[in-house]
């Protein structure tokens, strides 16, 4: 009858052999993965060495703007916030409503502007562009979700045809860059999604396989924490054991 150290033996190792081979390659995908992720500069796969998505420049104090209450009076409803900031350098008040939605008006004159189209999406990209010479440019309305693109619908997609397929989104309520999309972002997300074992959607973090295969990697762990005790050399001991022996 074999003892019991000798099954925990032959059961842990059992448990880390098959552990091992069913989870092994999700291992290894975590660890080049992580790997990547970290060697990647952040800056890099924001993409901010091609495009300043800050783009707004400083009001003068000189300018004559639209009161506030005058501001308030043109909006179509309720607002939570209003504040006075540029727009491809010109004065705007930015609306924020309480039904979330955002309107742009004149700063000057305090009345409504007319909402971002495809063309002024397309200035706002050009003119935070800073990647080199001025390559070929596509605007479209983008509709559906994607794994470039989580935020808030519909917006503009501009696609630059460099080396990097920029993409740059911009909100059609107030102008402004929400995304930047790069060759580097891609490659960081395609990891990100291996990593989490999100392969669809790249974003969900609790996934029942990260759980799952997290716990078989624990399991793993405890396996060889085990197989590590119980193979240890016991030199010291069996020497005293043989002296102890001699001595009898």
């Amino acid at each position: 009858m074999r003892s019991g150290r000798l099954r925990l033996h032959v059961g842990a190792s059992k448990l880390h052999r098959w552990l091992a081979l069913i989870i092994g390659v999700q291992l290894l995908l975590w660890f080049s993965s992580g790997l990547l992720m970290s060697i990647l500069p952040i800056e890099r796969v924001r993409g901010e060495y091609l495009v300043a998505r800050e783009s707004t420049t400083m009001l003068g104090s000189a300018q004559e703007f639209a009161s506030p209450a005058s501001v308030l009076g043109a909006a179509p409803g309720p607002v939570l916030e209003l504040r006075y900031t540029t727009l491809l350098g010109q004065p705007v008040a930015e609306l924020t409503m309480a039904n979330g939605t955002v309107r742009m008006h004149d700063a000057r004159s305090g009345l409504p502007m007319p909402r971002i189209d495809a063309p002024f999406a397309m200035r706002v990209a050009r003119a935070a562009y800073r990647g080199p010479g001025a390559p070929v440019a596509s605007v479209v309305l983008a509709r559906t979700r994607s794994t470039e693109f989580r935020g808030k619908l519909p917006v503009w997609r501009v696609q630059f045809e460099d080396a990097e397929t920029t993409r740059v989104f911009v909100s059609p309520e107030n102008g402004r860059i929400v995304g930047v999309r790069t060759g580097t972002w891609r490659l960081y997300d395609f990891f990100w999604g291996l990593h989490i074992m999100d392969w669809k959607n790249h974003e969900d973090f609790n996934t029942p396989w990260m759980m799952a295969f997290a716990a078989g990697g624990l399991a793993l762990a405890v396996a060889g924490v085990v197989l590590l005790y119980m193979r240890w050399p016991r030199r010291k001991q069996r020497k005293i054991q043989g002296v102890r022996n001699v001595a009898a």
